[in-house]
């Protein structure tokens, strides 16, 4: 499918990897090709998605930008974007797969789905091999990560804040791979639930994503914050599971998970009817190829003729790539990180014809300009006032491990 895929200039491919998370909707999507779509910059983005969703009671596929946040709170955003998605793009497809184990459904606008389905067929199954050199740099060193911890440390200690999501870029100049050898190399390594291979013309995301930020059906909807990461240990099991209850009883890890669904929840009681916003589960375990992680899942039901881009609206961006309160952490987000997150920290996912939507959170990742040839991937932690500097920067690396030993090899 994805190498039929790559013709097209514009395509999104989600994936849940086979795993069966709470509320798993479909298990594979491929929306490629565009008959309309809409790109816009911070400003009054939202609003245009908004018509654009009005105008087209269809599929719509598309991303949501960490840096909306400007048009949601009166914030900017000066640092340096090597990447350069747009703020928000999203597309009505052409084309829609369906793919579960048992079978395959093609949706089309026009032409033949007998037609599409030899056309995949006759595609070549085999996937090359891509590998980045070594050179990979960072924006941050070790000393100075830490320094400026502390220094977010004391902005909690002065009340600033109570968490903050502090995260650092890795990046390749002058580099070219093959986007599709990479998304196969990263789900293999690492297969996680919201996983995405989206193309946007020169602009390629490879997810390879645990989390949900939000999902409708019908009226409810639900959030799935992560909060709270051990790494695994495939050589014991005993290690492995001591590692589990070392998570699970973490007073810092449970700390930071309980402050995110606080936010989430006020997040959600905007849209919500009164009394409606629970926490259906509240620090569940999962474990994941690489890490062992917390997740808490908060639902509602959505107050009557709320639209569904007024729902996103209220919650972007998730609290679990910001932290509390939101608005002063992303300022000093903007203070503190060196570059510009774009698409990281956003969003990739779908509006389905009825008005439900489910989109991830974009982390976990490979972003890729082929025009500019410009490699990058971020990775960060949540900071409190009793993280340990060393500790966080080593679990920055702990979740760069898998993207690093996907580009070197």
């Amino acid at each position: 499918m994805l190498n039929w895929a790559k013709r097209f200039s514009i395509f999104s491919f989600l994936d849940n990897q086979g795993y069966k998370l709470p509320h798993s909707s479909i298990e594979c999507l491929l929306a490629c090709g565009h008959s309309q779509s809409i790109s816009a910059s911070a400003g009054n983005a939202l609003e245009q998605l908004r018509k654009f969703y009005n105008q087209h009671n269809d599929w719509i596929f598309g991303h949501l930008g960490y840096d909306l946040k400007n048009e949601i709170e009166d914030l900017h955003s000066l640092h340096a974007d090597g990447v350069q998605f747009p703020d928000l793009f999203f597309y009505v497809p052409e084309i829609v797969l369906k793919l579960s184990e048992r079978e395959l459904s093609i949706g089309i606008q026009q032409g033949s789905a007998e037609e599409y389905w030899e056309q995949i067929n006759a595609a070549s199954s085999s996937i090359g091999a891509n590998r980045v050199s070594a050179s990979i740099k960072s924006r941050f060193n070790r000393q100075e990560y830490i320094d400026t911890v502390k220094q977010l440390q004391l902005h909690i200690l002065r009340g600033d804040c109570y968490e903050i999501n502090f995260c650092q870029e890795f990046y390749q100049e002058q580099v070219s791979v093959d986007p599709l050898a990479l998304y196969y190399s990263l789900s293999n390594t690492s297969p996680n639930p919201f996983s995405a291979f989206y193309r946007l013309h020169q602009q390629y995301l490879l997810c390879a994503s645990p989390e949900r930020f939000l999902k409708k059906t019908g009226s409810t909807i639900f959030s799935q914050p992560i909060k709270g990461t051990i790494q695994r240990d495939h050589s014991s099991k005993e290690i492995d599971e001591l590692n589990k209850d070392l998570l699970r009883n973490s007073s810092k890890e449970i700390a930071e998970n309980v402050m995110v669904v606080d936010l989430v929840r006020n997040d959600l009681s905007r849209v919500c009817k009164e009394g409606t916003v629970e926490v259906e589960e509240l620090l569940g375990l999962y474990s994941f190829p690489q890490v062992h992680q917390l997740i808490s899942t908060i639902r509602g039901e959505v107050l009557e003729d709320i639209h569904p881009v007024e729902i996103i609206r209220a919650c972007f961006p998730m609290g679990s790539m910001t932290g509390a309160p939101k608005r002063r952490v992303m300022e000093l987000i903007e203070r503190y990180e060196r570059s510009r997150r774009g698409l990281f920290s956003g969003a990739v996912g779908y509006f389905s014809p009825g008005g439900n939507f489910d989109f991830n959170v974009v982390i976990r990742s490979i972003f890729y300009n082929a025009a500019s040839s410009y490699l990058s991937f971020q990775v960060g932690s949540g900071i409190t006032f009793y993280s340990d500097p060393e500790k966080e920067y080593e679990e920055c690396l702990l979740k760069a491990q898998a993207i690093k030993k996907v580009l070197t090899g």
